[in-house]
């Protein structure tokens, strides 16, 4: 991983920050998390676990199919970092995959087969409150996060954890697990959507689910209200569910 200006640093830390909005989505701000801390330290790949309803992690964001496949594997197996970074409340970093059999004899070979080298994760935290964690994956041996890197990955995600909070408001704990719960529901809708249009366009999961997001986005909507349309009325956005331009069947 490299060191990132501090121009970049503080930008994205604003945007991170930046949570007070009307239409504020979990899933989106995750997977905006998700997107960040890859460009942040140069990883090859970044996935967001959170604790559902009752204090079990649960996969919810990726920054692409590779990260959420090895994710949810490790949500499944309940062994890897994102498991130990929640239990403890500390980061794990630089750990070498190829020799973590011993530490997670599932997880380890499973991420090293999807090309990942190493691992780090950092917990999503406020002061005694761990929320979830962050995974980061490298692509060097022997692990790849620098004594620099290691305090701006854990305030990113501290940032990140104050932007969850928040949105906590007066309810302290109820609001925060409604929205992590309906989030975990959308996923659904989300993965099953992304099928879909995989599959009508003829293109991969990652630009089905990056086609889905710009969708959302351009005509402001929800990403999770998107996907649920796509799945149930496949024929209600045919700019998703039909032939990119140029394509017959």
């Amino acid at each position: 991983m490299t060191s990132v200006s501090s121009e970049r640093l503080a930008a994205i830390f604003v945007e991170i920050a930046d949570t007070l909005v009307a239409e504020f989505e979990v899933l989106e701000f995750l997977t905006m998390l998700a997107d960040r801390a890859v460009t942040l330290v140069d990883a090859a790949a970044v996935g967001v676990l959170l604790a559902d309803q009752g204090g079990e992690l649960a996969f919810l964001a990726a920054s692409d199919e590779s990260a959420r496949l090895v994710e949810v594997f490790q949500v499944q197996a309940q062994e890897g970092p994102c498991l130990e970074a929640f239990r403890t409340g500390r980061p794990v970093v630089n750990v070498d995959l190829d020799t973590a059999a011993g530490l997670w004899p599932g997880f380890a070979p499973r991420a090293a087969a999807a090309g990942f080298r190493s691992v780090h994760a950092f917990p999503l935290r406020l002061r005694s409150d761990v929320i979830g964690a962050l995974n980061v994956f490298g692509t060097h041996p022997g692990g790849d996060v620098s004594g620099t890197d290691i305090p701006v990955m854990q305030a990113l995600a501290d940032i990140a954890t104050i932007g969850l909070l928040q949105q906590r408001t007066i309810h302290r704990g109820e609001v925060l697990a409604g929205q992590l719960q309906d989030a975990l529901d959308s996923r659904v809708a989300i993965e099953q959507a992304k099928g879909v249009v995989a599959q009508a366009r003829g293109i991969s999961v990652d630009d089905a689910f990056t086609a889905i997001r710009a969708y959302a986005r351009n005509r402001n909507l929800r990403l999770a209200e998107v996907a649920r349309t796509v799945v149930t009325s496949r024929s209600a956005i045919p700019g998703l569910t039909g032939p990119p331009s140029g394509r017959r069947r």
